[in-house]
């Protein structure tokens, strides 16, 4: 297999949003598992506590302080973020939509970051006009590729799945804003894409995007729940999370438009 084909447009065009929308080629001997590796409950619960055991040596914590399903939820976040960022990157930038089956992505354990991500052969999916939907977005990001991770997440972590699908929303609420911030011209595709998904299953009801100011292109999320990182010390609420108080939140809007 060569890199010349497995490289896809569409997912070089993403890279340019940043580290959270990259994926690279695979490659042999590059110490690439599985994606579907993590969907293993075992597998899963190591990541979670070497993300633990990070968090509390970073800050220096006390080992009660920092509770593992608050762990579980936030990592869970963050590789939701790297499935739907380099996907909504596509979409918006292209008007095409990669769909990998998970048999077709790969994982590299780090530290810290974003979790490397690399995809093997695998075809993008034209959209109807140029204009993916969320119907299919649903499909390949969120049923084909998070689902299966949310389960797991779920059941051995004992987290609701309101919380972690509204990880999702999130997710998928921060790349669209990453996206009107580096290329606003792709902001409205980015937008109408996670504003419909936010309407069906399986993330009706996690939250509203919403656009505060007419003069900037940049949406926001207003999830409907939290990802209990505010439980650590220190922590506090995101932006998006319905604990956020309403000023707090409206400052955060106008320092970012």
């Amino acid at each position: 297999m060569r890199l010349t084909d497995l490289v896809l447009p569409a997912l070089v065009t993403a890279a340019q949003f940043g580290p959270f929308f990259s994926w690279e080629p695979w490659s042999p001997g590059a110490g690439w598992l599985p994606w579907a590796s993590l969907a293993d409950g075992d597998v899963a619960a190591e990541r979670v506590r070497i993300a633990r055991d990070t968090l509390i040596g970073m800050f220096g914590l006390a080992e009660d302080d920092v509770p593992t399903r608050v762990v579980a939820s936030v990592t869970f976040l963050g590789y939701a973020s790297r499935v739907v960022s380099p996907l909504l990157g596509a979409a918006a930038a292209t008007g095409d939509l990669p769909a990998p089956r998970p048999d077709e992505l790969w994982w590299r354990p780090q530290p810290g970051g974003p979790l490397p991500i690399a995809y093997g052969r695998t075809r993008a999916r034209a959209g109807s006009r140029r204009k993916v939907t969320a119907q299919a977005f649903a499909e390949v990001a969120v049923g084909g590729l998070v689902m299966p991770l949310l389960e797991v997440f779920r059941t051995r972590f004992a987290l609701s799945p309101q919380v972690l699908l509204g990880n999702v929303a999130s997710a998928l609420g921060g790349a669209a804003g990453m996206i009107a911030d580096q290329a606003p011209r792709h902001a409205e595709r980015a937008a109408s894409i996670v504003a419909e998904m936010l309407e069906i299953a399986p993330l009706a009801g996690t939250g509203t995007l919403v656009r505060p100011s007419p003069e900037s292109p940049r949406r926001f999320l207003i999830r409907n729940n939290c990802c209990l990182y505010y439980r650590i010390p220190g922590g506090g609420t995101c932006g998006d999370c319905v604990l956020t108080p309403e000023e707090e939140r409206r400052r955060g809007w106008e320092s970012s438009a």
